[in-house]
């Protein structure tokens, strides 16, 4: 026989003290609190249609394609309709601070960074001997083999054997320092003298370098990058202050 449960708030709150889940709720609340405080500051305000339309936005990026989907997301989630447009009202004030802070900032963050946002498209076949990999090097360089083939005959990944080494579009973050300036000082397009780190012996074939456009999408993750920088040291500095007291 099934037995009907009742979850209160407090037994709520004694499961997020037990789970041992109540540092990063507060960080939450903390970070809430800053953004509310300096909204307020530099007096920040948001008008009817573009709440609207960031709640559309928001309800894309959760994939609630209709007004079912959303109730449905909201019931899982034990949220009223005013809970679901307090959350849109505090996304689009976190939006409107970020733009506001610094969207002066952004272009020369971008031009001092410019490197960063470069992108390589390039193949790879990491080898165990490095002996054999200068072998390989000089023979692709002397036109007696090709990249296509070195991959095809010493990739062992199926996958990755089939594509050519094709490793696709990377960044600098997505490589190892040693091979992320050597690929981003090539000419492309060139093979690259086998560079050797912990994981083997690299061999690298580099097809082109790509510079990125400061575009709306670059624009926006940078703007994120820096408010969310922004938060970071402010929450940093209230915890070093000890200005936070839990009551």
């Amino acid at each position: 026989m099934s037995q009907s449960i009742t979850i209160s708030s407090e037994d709520i709150l004694n499961e997020v003290k037990l789970s041992l889940k109540t540092p990063e709720l507060v960080e939450g609340i903390i970070r809430r609190k800053v953004i509310e405080n300096a909204v307020k500051e530099v007096g920040i305000t948001i008008e009817t249609e573009e709440l609207q339309q960031i709640a559309d936005k928001y309800r894309i990026m959760y994939g609630l394609h209709s007004a079912d989907d959303t109730y449905a997301w909201m019931e899982k989630n034990n949220l009223s309709l005013d809970d679901f447009e307090e959350l849109v009202y505090n996304f689009t004030l976190s939006s409107k601070l970020g733009v506001h802070l610094f969207s002066d900032k952004i272009e020369p963050y971008f031009y001092e960074n410019q490197l960063n946002y470069a992108g390589v498209v390039m193949y790879e076949v990491v080898l165990d001997d490095e002996d054999l990999a200068l072998e390989l090097f000089y023979a692709i360089e002397e036109g007696e083999t090709t990249f296509y083939d070195v991959a095809h005959q010493y990739i062992e990944d199926k996958e990755l054997r089939r594509k050519g080494g094709y490793r696709g579009i990377l960044y600098r973050k997505d490589l190892k320092p040693d091979i992320s300036a050597a690929v981003f000082a090539a000419k492309p397009p060139q093979v690259l003298k086998p560079i050797v780190t912990s994981k083997g012996v690299h061999l690298v074939f580099v097809e082109e370098i790509i510079q990125r456009e400061l575009d709306n999408w670059l624009r926006n993750k940078i703007a994120n990058d820096l408010f969310n920088e922004w938060i970071d040291r402010t929450l940093t500095q209230f915890k070093s202050d000890n200005n936070i007291e839990i009551i």
